[in-house]
């Protein structure tokens, strides 16, 4: 295994005109998981129907909730996912100047989006398995793409930490000495699994997470809304969980832009962690709500 000294990397994403930087030094990067057509009924059926509008509303949605980057997902069983997903990409692109992280398991449409795509994106995402490796990295590389890598492969699923860093070590080793992509490129999900399942989910995800930081200072990031599925109270617990996530290295999340509860929480850790320089972040976002509250009648 090729060892990595643990220190800050810093995973560059670009739309056409906007930059962002993941970092464990930078405030936490908010991926607004809103453009994904699971469990929207409604929205299947537009998209079937090849009407992509309500992008413009999630789109609006997401910008005006906080997040730094757009999670684009078109997988709509009955159509063309290629084609949607370019069409989406692009229509994204003009109605905001944040990058996106594309996200699909088809590989002709993950290679078109990338195509298209006027920036330096983000995949979403690439497994421990040989085949995915050997069929998403060389569009990673091809793109200058950075990529969000689950410590998954054809056997299991593990829940043990130990399984799980044995797995992203494979994943690092292969990225860089085979594809030739840089470590900093690389970002972890150290495999977020719903509470509801077992109680013991969060400590070995929380383990995980501070092992891969302290071993190769990777960028992690997770589903957040994974944790909390099927529980009561949802957002109480997502808010709870990702401050407890970023105190073990975790560096981004793909989330509900638009649950303030969850935004504060998150904004209120880069705080109490040192990543909101002087506060001026979270005085600003303060003040800016005091304006709009005493701009109501």
């Amino acid at each position: 295994m090729t060892e990595f000294t643990s220190e800050i990397r810093e995973t560059v994403l670009r739309s056409a005109t906007k930059e962002v930087v993941i970092a464990r030094n930078r405030p936490f990067c908010i991926i607004g998981e809103r453009i994904n057509p699971t469990g929207r009924r409604i929205f299947q059926e537009q998209l079937r129907a090849g009407d992509l509008s309500a992008i413009d509303r999630d789109v609006a949605a997401q910008v005006a909730g906080g997040a730094n980057v757009l999670d684009i997902n078109m997988g709509v069983p009955l159509t063309d996912e290629a084609d949607l997903l370019v069409r989406a990409i692009q229509r994204v692109q003009d109605l905001t100047d944040l990058p996106v992280c594309i996200d699909s398991s088809v590989l002709e449409a993950l290679e078109a989006g990338l195509r298209v795509y006027q920036g330096r994106a983000l995949v979403n995402s690439v497994t421990a398995e040989d085949e995915r490796l050997a069929a998403v990295l060389p569009l990673v590389k091809k793109y200058d793409a950075a990529v969000i890598a689950l410590p998954n492969d054809e056997e299991e699923i593990p829940m043990g930490a130990d399984r799980r860093i044995e797995l992203v070590a494979k994943i690092v080793e292969v990225a860089t000495t085979e594809y030739g992509i840089p470590i900093e490129d690389i970002v972890i999900d150290p495999l977020a699994m719903p509470i509801g399942a077992d109680t013991g989910v969060v400590v070995t995800t929380m383990e995980t997470a501070r092992r891969i930081r302290d071993t190769w200072g990777l960028n992690l990031t997770c589903g957040a809304s994974n944790v909390s599925f099927g529980m009561p109270a949802r957002h109480v617990l997502n808010a709870t969980y990702l401050p407890m996530a970023m105190a073990h290295g975790m560096t981004s999340a793909i989330m509900d832009a638009r649950t303030p509860a969850v935004v504060e929480s998150v904004r209120a850790a880069d705080l109490l962690l040192g990543n909101d320089e002087w506060g001026g972040s979270w005085i600003a976002s303060h003040r800016a709500k005091q304006a709009a509250a005493a701009a109501v009648p």
